[in-house]
Parts: C-alpha cells; sequence; structure tokens
C-alpha cells in the first residue's frame, strides 16, 4: 500500500514539472530500504536558514550544474522559478555571469563553485558567508549544496544520466558553457 503511494507521488511530481522520476521508481522497485534512505535527502536539499532565496536557489543550480547539464538543472531552473526567483537571476548563474548578480548572489554562487571544485579561496569565502549570514547559514548552504548534486549522481549511477541538453528560462534557451573553477570568477 505504502508503495502504492510513493508511486502516485513521483507520478504527480512528473507531471508537475515534467521530469522524469524513473530512477526512483526503479529504486524503489529493486531496494525499497535504499528507496527510504536516499528519500531523506530531500529534507536537506531543501535546508536554507539564513540565507536570502535568491542567493540559496542560485547556489543551488550552481551546486547541480557541476553534475549535470540537463533536467536535473532544468528542474533547478523550474523550482526556482516557481518560487519566485527572477528569470535574469538564473540566466546569469547559468551564464556564469557573476557580474550581473547581487553581491549576496554572487557570494553564494562563488562559494559553491569553490567548494565544488576545492579552489584555495574556498576557506575566506567560507568566511564571508558565515560573516555576511552567521554559522546556521553556512551550515545551511553547505547542506544544500552537498544533497542537490546527489539526485544527479544517482540517476547517473543507476543509469538514467542524459547527455547535455538546453536549459530553458522562461522563453530563453540555454546552452550552459561547462562549469570553470572557482578561481576563474574570483
Amino acid at each position: 500500500m505504502l508503495d502504492w503511494l510513493i508511486r502516485r507521488r513521483i507520478a504527480a511530481f512528473e507531471k508537475t514539472y515534467g521530469y522524469d522520476m524513473s530512477y526512483a521508481r526503479e529504486l524503489l522497485a529493486s531496494h525499497r530500504k535504499g528507496f527510504w534512505r536516499f528519500a531523506r535527502v530531500q529534507p536537506m536539499a531543501d535546508c536554507r536558514d539564513g540565507v536570502p532565496p535568491e542567493a540559496w536557489y542560485a547556489a543551488k543550480l550552481a551546486a547541480v550544474r557541476a553534475e549535470d547539464c540537463g533536467p536535473c538543472t532544468q528542474l533547478s531552473v523550474d523550482m526556482a522559478r516557481e518560487a519566485g526567483i527572477d528569470d535574469a537571476v538564473l540566466r546569469a548563474v547559468l551564464h556564469d555571469d557573476l557580474d550581473a548578480l547581487s553581491s549576496d548572489t554572487a557570494l553564494a554562487v562563488r562559494y559553491t563553485r569553490a567548494a565544488i571544485t576545492h579552489a584555495p579561496e574556498l576557506m575566506g569565502l567560507r568566511d564571508d558567508v558565515q560573516r555576511r549570514w552567521g554559522p546556521r547559514a553556512l551550515a545551511s548552504l553547505a547542506l544544500s549544496i552537498t544533497a542537490v548534486r546527489m539526485f544527479p549522481m544517482l540517476k547517473y549511477a543507476l543509469g538514467h544520466g542524459h547527455a547535455c541538453v538546453r536549459v530553458q528560462v522562461g522563453r530563453e534557451t540555454i546552452q550552459p558553457p561547462a562549469l570553470q573553477p572557482a578561481s576563474a570568477h574570483a
């Protein structure tokens, strides 16, 4: 009975976002306990204590883009738009145009990229995040950007990854460039 309910929720999510969740259905069918363990990641991905919404969504988009340039990136864009994040912000993140972002949002993206690439400036950016928003916000940002990368990684590991595709932001179609090290954007 519970599996039936979960499959219905997966189908509803797919319908809402136009996002293929066959990897989740496969995981549920093949390893129910593993599915439930993975399901616990979502609250971690949603952790946003003290981080401004625009900065948080931009960081999540930068993080997911490190693992995926297709459906998961599109899903992140769609969810950010649903939350009211301006298309110009999302386009700037996808185009690597940090000069077009507010200082808060640019900081979150630079911090995310530095964490992902293990860049030498990570500790300075970490300190900047903590000074600007506090230790709880730093922890929230770290948890979120770690968790969102798990979804595309699991998809690829299960054989459900897709080749890079263009991402739609409003009426504009974007082919995000390859992710550059954080130092290229400092």
